[in-house]
């Protein structure tokens, strides 16, 4: 039986337009920006991986946050287990017909063959392991690589983060002629860093790019299972637009809350919304989440939640004066690009920093709305047992 979770909906158009891109501008990778959950990994496999198949490209995949503290090695890793798959055979007829034989029978005698001449050992060094494994496996599989990095923005935050990223352009340049690149970045900030920064290992050499979240195409894939499911009854896409906008067009979050509202058999999405929010399991996380942070920290997740901008002058004055904080604009700052590292914020294009989740958004706002401290004509949304900490 068909299920919410056995809904796909796939974007082959979009894959085969940026291998276009790919192969008009040999050398020159794309990077792809789009906040976290919107679909970016499952792009790059489902779609973006058999696009690449069917064009002759030998696709290999690398989450760099696989090591988020050595991003070579994760690259490192996905060519070495890409490597295994094309050289070791995966059937029995496969391994005794690529096992080499050592010694030969004829008649009553044997002759000793010598072994194969075998390549050298990769190089132990991430750097140059990267540059040997490009070459070996293109080599191997006879086909380009087409070498797909997710949350690029990885390399800049490591140690060493700019001869990381000098390694790879170098490697890209080097084998423009059987490589091409995918970058993904879910921080626009970071990923602006390090593609436009004048003087960096990437300034201007990969092209930057949007990448677009699923649409109304995906809402009618989510109503019509709802209709299947409940013949009697409609989700109307007037209604689901508004809260799709509002998760942040997260199509796992927008599956949950429609699968929710057809376990209980309801249409309304806004009501079934709130008693998603009023889940156990769902407060338990958020708060939990709350309670990890510094107590500077939550003040400014409070302000966000509430819309307002932690390093406005205004802020700060006030910020200044609260027992336990003593905050100062080093401070804040601190606090904020700590919680964007760790991705419980985000930065869009020419915008101010916001929480990632929107949910969670929601609940600290819902939550810490009492006890306003006043400050002029200034309302900072900060419980005053946060800001004592």
């Amino acid at each position: 039986m068909k299920t919410f979770d056995d809904i796909i909906i796939r974007r082959l158009e979009l894959a085969q337009s940026y291998l276009a891109l790919l192969r008009a501008q040999p050398g020159r990778p794309i990077a792809l920006f789009a906040p976290r959950r919107v679909g970016k990994t499952y792009f790059l496999d489902g779609d973006l991986t058999p696009a690449a198949e069917k064009a002759g490209l030998f696709p290999v995949y690398a989450d760099l946050w696989l090591n988020r503290f050595a991003p070579l090695a994760a690259i490192n890793h996905a060519l070495e287990e890409a490597l295994d798959d094309v050289s070791v055979p995966k059937t029995s007829a496969g391994k005794i017909a690529n096992t080499p034989v050592k010694k030969v029978g004829l008649f009553s005698a044997s002759l000793e063959l010598g072994a194969e001449p075998a390549r050298r050992e990769l190089p132990a060094t991430p750097e140059l392991r990267l540059d040997a494994l490009i070459t070996r496996l293109a080599t191997v599989s006879g086909k380009p690589v087409l070498l797909m990095l997710d949350e690029i923005q990885s390399l800049s935050q490591a140690p060493n983060g700019e001869a990381a990223i000098a390694t790879v352009r170098s490697v890209l340049q080097k084998h423009k002629k059987k490589l091409y690149a995918v970058f993904t970045g879910s921080s626009q900030e970071a990923l602006g860093a390090m593609m436009v920064a004048a003087g960096g290992p990437m300034y201007q050499f990969a092209q930057l790019l949007t990448f677009p979240s699923l649409g109304s195409d995906y809402l009618s894939l989510l109503a019509a299972h709802y209709r299947d499911v409940h013949p009697t009854k409609d989700l109307k896409m007037v209604d689901l637009e508004p809260v799709f906008e509002h998760l942040g067009h997260k199509p796992a979050l927008m599956k949950d809350l429609v699968k929710s509202m057809s376990a209980d058999g309801v249409t309304d999405v806004t009501s079934a919304l709130q008693r998603f929010m009023a889940d156990d399991r769902n407060v338990a996380a958020w708060q939990g989440l709350f309670e990890k942070l510094l107590p500077l920290e939550q003040t400014v997740v409070v302000l966000l939640a509430h819309g307002i901008a932690p390093m406005a002058k205004d802020t700060l004055d006030v910020l200044a004066t609260m027992p336990g904080l003593k905050s100062t604009l080093a401070k804040v700052r601190s606090a904020l690009n700590r919680m964007r590292k760790s991705g419980l914020l985000w930065k869009p294009p020419q915008g101010t920093f916001q929480l990632e989740d929107q949910l969670f958004a929601d609940y600290i706002a819902a939550k810490y709305v009492s006890n306003f401290i006043v400050d002029r004509k200034l309302k900072l949304a900060v419980p005053s047992q946060v800001a004592k900490g």
